[in-house]
């Protein structure tokens, strides 16, 4: 059940002024020989979003006929709506099309831990198809040290990570890439670069200019306004970040203060904390509904409310 969009992305009309969410929350049935590796990647998603929103499922053997959310709803990025914005704890890329008044969003792979994906300012610089792979020094030293040498050069072919298609940033040794791993897409696999689904990359290229900006965000905790009502979105931290601070509410926190800005609204400080314990990758509200001038048309299920007792869901090492 592929979802309306470029390749298997999925593409929205930017949301009204005021408003900061677009998409919705969709479901599907699985067959038997389903995965969620195999539902994530038809559907526009990464497998760590597929694992956060149906947490009691096994991933691997979710059986005939079971129900699984499709958390195809979000919360844009904070800042500004232009160029890319990539956030790693989303391990989600969003697209800004100029002057064409839409948002097209990819799911990504970023790197594991001890090679983390930096955050930061940048720009694309240059695009190749076919590129081939200039492995650093310190990641051919990790292969020999597994008794798998890497050549100084890994041409273009099967056996090289980049895939068909790279996009190089003026963050100096990163890029977007494909991959020849797509289940990897929507886990921290890399060596720090970020890596899309085949399709994906082939879709963002030839859309993406040189000079294009590039922002990389890190931020487990969104809050976003949909008709005069305000919801939190909400990811697990990456793994280093809860080493580094444990069960930590104030970027939440800080996030629905900046989205409250001027309003007199008053937030459910426990719906709050239940998204942040939850950290199922869905919006919810956290302040009362209002009496709508343009009727919603994408309700959060009742049933997607959260409660404490649902387990926390780390998200996916790689392997």
């Amino acid at each position: 059940m592929a979802l309306p969009g470029i390749g298997n992305a999925l593409s929205f009309p930017l949301p009204a002024p005021g408003n900061d969410i677009v998409g919705e929350v969709r479901q599907v049935q699985t067959r038997y020989e389903d995965t969620f590796s195999d539902l994530a990647r038809a559907n526009g998603l990464g497998y760590t979003e597929m694992t956060e929103s149906n947490p009691q499922v096994d991933p691997w053997l979710p059986g005939e006929g079971t129900t699984i959310i499709l958390p195809t709803r979000f919360i844009l990025p904070p800042g500004p709506r232009e160029g890319i914005v990539i956030n790693l704890a989303e391990l989600r890329l969003y697209y800004f099309p100029k002057g064409e008044q839409r948002v097209i969003t990819y799911p990504l792979g970023i790197g594991r831990e001890g090679w983390s994906t930096p955050t930061g300012n940048a720009r694309v610089i240059r695009k190749q198809q076919r590129p081939s792979w200039y492995p650093p020094e310190s990641i051919r030293r990790e292969y020999a040290a597994k008794g798998d040498p890497l050549p100084k050069v890994v041409k273009p072919g099967p056996d090289n990570p980049l895939g068909t298609h790279a996009i190089y940033l003026s963050m100096a040794g990163y890029l977007l890439h494909g991959t020849n791993k797509p289940y990897g897409v929507g886990m921290r696999v890399s060596h720090g670069c970020i890596r899309l689904y085949p399709e994906d990359i082939a879709a963002l290229f030839d859309q993406i200019a040189p000079n294009t900006p590039v922002r990389i965000i890190n931020e487990p905790y969104k809050a976003g306004w949909e008709n005069g009502r305000l919801y939190v979105e909400a990811h697990p931290p990456l793994s280093e970040q809860r080493t580094r601070e444990g069960v930590n509410f104030t970027p939440l926190v800080r996030a629905i203060i900046h989205a409250l800005g001027e309003s007199d609204q008053k937030p459910d400080w426990e719906a709050m904390k239940q998204a942040a314990l939850g950290q199922r990758g869905i919006p919810v509200p956290v302040t009362p509904a209002v009496a709508p001038t343009i009727p919603s048309t994408t309700p959060v299920p009742h049933s997607l409310m959260l409660s404490e007792s649902e387990p926390s869901v780390s998200e996916s090492q790689g392997r």
